[in-house]
């Protein structure tokens, strides 16, 4: 049986709350679980103590046993120091497209000529 510690998500629409569960990974995401490891509250401020709340031996235990936490568990972990931190891949999603890119090139160019135009008047005038 594929173990996974993940989220369990609760609360109502547009006030989500999870569940840390450790759970079936064949399982539906809400459906059932065998333990109730902590909770995640994604509404309180991020320096909150009340926004994560984890039961550490009992998640120790499961990761133990062989389960594999989800990618949003695993940095939960790293924050409080349970496991090492990995490398991740950092993807391109946040490099703007090229349109954008020539757009602020084009800009970047009218700018450099808009300071350059009154250096050159300013030399002119005093000659």
């Amino acid at each position: 049986m594929a173990m996974k510690i993940r989220l369990a998500r609760g609360g109502s629409k547009k006030r989500p709350f999870y569940r840390i569960v450790a759970a079936d990974s064949r399982m539906p995401r809400d459906g059932r679980f065998i333990e109730k490891l902590g909770i995640y509250n994604p509404l309180l401020p991020k320096d909150s103590e009340e926004r994560v709340k984890m039961n550490v031996e009992r998640v120790q235990y499961w990761i133990d046993q062989g389960a594999q936490p989800s990618e949003r568990i695993s940095r939960f972990l790293e924050a409080a120091g349970i496991v090492e931190k990995k490398e991740r891949a950092n993807l391109k999603k946040g490099t703007p497209g090229k349109k954008a890119q020539e757009r602020a090139e084009e800009k970047a160019e009218k700018a450099a000529e808009a300071a350059a135009a009154p250096a050159e008047a300013e030399a002119t005038s005093e000659s």
